[in-house]
């Protein structure tokens, strides 16, 4: 832009910013981005080199450490949340079972902390519930109904606070977090009453016991962290490219946390949720990550020294012939993965066009059956971080605990029966929970579902090996020693099953070897995770995170996605919406924007020619107007021009200047009767030839993110395409239907609507405070069509 100071500049570009707010479901140009951090960049250092003062150095400090100091910020907050987060969520998971006497707040770890329980024996300060009833200890129907009745209590009282204050707190957060780190547009999605509502009701959600785990929300949370701190520092709120270091660097942090993985966090953001990783992300994100698990480690919220609470470490090695069960773990992870898949985004397909109008009735439901179900059998019933805990520990020196009956050799037969329908009915209440409108995440379901299948497997290994241990499977066995350990098994399916649903495996080789601490089992576990991977890819590409993006219809396209032999000009819109460089007036203008909700116009000559010769935004030509109603007091029939500057443009930047005058005389250059826009125009958008081959335009949009590209032959404009028509072409070709509904679901929508009276009639009140809340994430592929 020419003719601006840098006064100006700092000026114009906050006013921008001021535009952009309200700019939602659009997508980020990182072309121009990178363009605009550049020259603030080079501003920056021109300044301090002219200026040799102490206050120079400081600014110049201050510039260089800025990112590093956000950094430190963010990991301390991500750790302290989720510390605050693990205990309040222990607390409420054990509420279902009973209460401590002594002190109310105490959960029945703490409680009996001091105690020493004999075999058999309790403690006399935690009392069930039937006990505070004074129907004696242990009545089991009593303490079935009160864990019901907490369960569907906890679950609907989150799904209300969901709906009524802060609709996108609902669900797991990996997909759109992926989409805003690609550069989408999600206004409130990372803001301050998201991150409140989703950290309250995840605690109330994990606690219901319903088949979700908080590990997918921590991510979320973490970013949310993250934006709402470096959003105080002025340099984030212009940047889009420092802003998507931080949010990177807080995925990593929120993952480093959850699993007490710091360096497996790092590659968890590597390899699912950014496709820009440069060296100094990577380094932001490993800082980010040791800064969030030393304050979790500091806060000790189990009191055991450990970051979660299904850590553990093994003292044997692995046999040769085991590798043939590895790989049956390894196809159950890759067989689940692709079954929760599949079967999952038809109920979601469900829930967007039949539940969305009864989130509440429909979580209460979901929490009353799953806790009607999951009482009877013990490895439904506990919290399941707390039971992959036991699933991996091994019997040998475990002394009088036998692990609800898993180190006694009598119970081996009850106990595989058990894991057996805890793996079904975990894995069919992950289908029809994930995704529901509550804060839920699969990360730690499938981990439990792949722990009891491990274990099961396990179990049936060892008891095969102890009743024939002559077989010649076995000759490697020592019989001085135990041969087999079930907990490895459980260890390796919980990794299985993960790799399947998120088809992720360098980062979850990193995360098990991290909760082990040892490398004994990295090479079991890479096999298993490479025939995962194969079997998954095999039923379909992409995880569960990838698939919703495409079932929202979110505009970023997949590093998978490939087309071939077809050229852009097949992709390209031809009836476009234009500027020209004469006679456009500024009533046309304001016309356009009134009835158009694209992010920019290509500049030609004239209709006529079509020569091309710039671009604009849609964010430019609104300041624009405004300025020109203000300051030149325009009116409907001045004359606007794009004339092509020969001056090297000054790109807005938003740099400090102390010697900033008020005076804004080169914003416009013209009179109220003739307006000249050249200099807001980008006169070198970047443009191909139609017959160019999509693979390529696709290749820049995933690597350099453009808005927008051109189309241009011999100087004449032909069309644009965008990363939504990209989609929209590769989804026909592909023929991607959605699953079809059957025919009775309005009737299961009637059912819905009957629970939902009494709720609805309590919301009247709310409407009000709900308004205000952010918009409901169930129409945002419908708010998609047309913004780009």
């Amino acid at each position: 832009m020419s003719g601006l100071g840098p006064g100006s500049s700092a000026h114009i570009e906050e006013e921008l910013d001021q535009i952009r707010r309200y700019e939602d479901f659009t997508t980020t140009d990182w072309v121009k981005d990178a363009i605009l951090e550049r020259y603030r960049q080079s501003s920056v250092q021109n300044l301090n080199h002219n200026d040799k003062s102490w206050r120079a150095w400081w600014h110049l400090t201050f510039e260089t450490t800025e990112s590093w100091i956000v950094v430190l910020l963010v990991g301390a907050a991500i750790g302290l949340n989720s510390a605050l987060i693990a205990i309040i969520t222990d607390w409420l998971s054990d509420i279902k079972m009973g209460y401590c006497s002594s002190a109310w707040w105490l959960n029945q770890k703490f409680c009996c902390w001091e105690i020493e329980e004999d075999e058999g024996g309790g403690c006399d300060d935690w009392n069930s519930w039937s006990q505070f009833m004074h129907a004696g200890p242990n009545v089991y129907v009593i303490e079935w109904f009160c864990y019901v009745l907490w369960a569907t209590l906890f679950a609907t009282t989150c799904a209300y606070l969901v709906k009524m204050f802060a609709p996108y707190a609902a669900g797991s957060g990996i997909s759109e977090i992926k989409c805003i780190i690609a550069g989408f547009v999600m206004k409130g999605f990372l803001g301050g009453w998201t991150l409140v509502m989703k950290s309250i009701g995840l605690t109330m959600a994990v606690a219901s016991n319903l088949s979700i785990g908080k590990e997918g929300p921590s991510v979320h949370m973490a970013c949310c962290v993250g934006n709402v701190i470096s959003r105080c520092f002025k340099k984030f709120k212009t940047s889009k490219a420092e802003m998507r270091e931080i949010l990177t660097a807080s995925s990593a942090a929120g993952v480093a946390v959850a699993f007490g993985s710091p360096i497996g966090g790092v590659l968890f953001a590597l390899e699912e949720m950014s496709t820009t990783f440069p060296n100094r992300t990577m380094w932001k994100s490993f800082f980010c990550a040791m800064i969030a698990t030393i304050v979790l480690q500091a806060m000790n919220p189990f009191r055991t020294g450990k970051l979660v609470m299904f850590q553990v470490s093994y003292d044997r090695d692995w046999h040769f012939f085991e590798y043939l069960f590895v790989i049956v773990i390894g196809l159950f992870g890759g067989l689940y993965g692709a079954l929760v898949i599949k079967f999952n985004l038809i109920v979601a397909q469900f829930r967007k066009t039949v539940l969305k109008s009864h989130p509440i009735a429909e979580t209460a439901v979901l929490a009353f059956v799953t806790a009607l179900i999951a009482y009877p059998n013990v490895f439904l019933r506990i919290d399941m971080t707390e039971i992959m805990g036991i699933l991996f520990r091994e019997c040998e020196g475990a002394g009088t605990e036998n692990y609800h009956g898993l180190c006694d050799k009598s119970e081996t037969g009850r106990m595989v029966i058990l894991l057996f329908i805890a793996t079904a009915l975990r894995c069919f209440g992950t289908i029809m929970t994930y995704g529901a409108r509550v804060p839920c995440g699969i990360f730690v379901p499938s981990m439990a579902i792949g722990a009891t299948f491990g274990r099961m497997i396990g179990l049936l290994v060892k008891s095969w090996q102890e009743s024939d241990p002559e077989f010649f499977l076995f000759a490697s066995c020592r019989p001085d020693m135990p041969c087999i350990t079930p907990g490895t098994y459980a260890f390796l399916g919980a990794a299985a099953a993960l790799c399947g649903v998120m088809r992720i495996t360098v980062s979850v080789v990193v995360i098990m070897f991290e909760l082990t601490g040892q490398i004994t089992y990295i090479l079991p576990t890479m096999i298993s995770l490479m025939i995962t991977r194969a079997v998954g890819d095999w039923f379909g590409s992409g995880g569960i995170a990838e698939r919703y993006i495409r079932l929202n219809g979110y505009p970023i396209l997949d590093n998978d996605d490939q087309v071939f032999g077809v050229p852009v000009s097949h992709v390209m819109q031809e009836n476009m919406t234009v500027m020209t460089a004469k006679g456009m007036t500024f009533r046309k203008i304001e016309t356009i924007l009134e009835n158009t909700n694209f992010q920019g116009f290509p500049v030609v000559e004239d209709i006529r020619s079509m020569i091309l010769i710039g671009y604009i935004g849609r964010s430019e030509l609104r300041y624009l107007l405004e300025k020109a109603r203000v300051n030149k007091k325009a009116h409907d029939e001045t004359i606007c021009r794009f004339t092509p500057d020969g001056d090297e443009p000054e790109i807005l930047t938003n740099i400090d200047n102390e010697d900033d005058d008020d005076e804004n005389t080169h914003d416009l250059r013209g009179s109220s009767e003739s307006l000249d826009f050249g200099s807001y125009m980008d006169q070198t958008p970047i443009t191909v030839h139609p017959k160019l081959y999509l693979e390529t335009v696709m290749d820049m949009f995933k690597q350099l993110g453009p808005r927008v590209v051109l189309l241009e032959e011999k100087g004449k404009l032909k069309g644009l395409v965008t990363v939504k028509d990209v989609l929209k072409y590769t989804a026909r070709i592909e023929s991607i239907d959605s699953p079809s509904m059957p025919q009775y679901s309005r009737a299961c929508g009637g059912v819905f609507d009957k629970l939902s009276v009494w709720i609805n009639k309590r919301q009247q009140p709310y409407t009000q405070l709900q308004n205000r809340s952010s918009i409901d994430v169930n129409v945002e592929s419908h708010e998609l069509d047309g913004r780009l």
